[in-house]
């Protein structure tokens, strides 16, 4: 069990630079990247201390917990993809599929 709550946490942890390196490769203007890129793992860190982590400020039912994960993940898996690493992409969303399946069928 210490395996696979290792790699959901770096799967966090993948999700939150997911989420700057998407911010910074905006083709946009330099400022809007610097905040997007900082911004928008935060936000996201946020979201989910309050409502998906284990000590969440607001915690929601199992159910609704894994939705919201499959949530950050995918849109995690969606800005790697729209950074250009297509590849990246779709192993991230593979491990995140596996993992999420055996995270909750080994917590019943």
């Amino acid at each position: 069990m210490i395996v696979i709550d290792l790699i959901f946490f770096l799967m966090e942890l993948c999700a939150l630079a997911a989420f700057c390196l998407w911010g910074f490769k905006l083709d946009t203007a330099l400022w809007i990247r610097i905040v997007a890129g900082i911004g928008s793992p935060i936000v996201v860190a946020v979201f989910w201390g309050m409502y998906v982590a284990p000590k969440a400020t607001f915690p929601v039912t199992l159910p609704v917990r894994a939705v919201l994960q499959l949530i950050v993940f995918g849109l995690a898996a969606a800005a790697l993809y729209g950074s250009g690493y297509r590849t990246a992409a779709v192993i991230y969303a593979a491990v995140v599929i596996v993992e999420m399946i055996l995270s909750y069928a080994l917590k019943r």
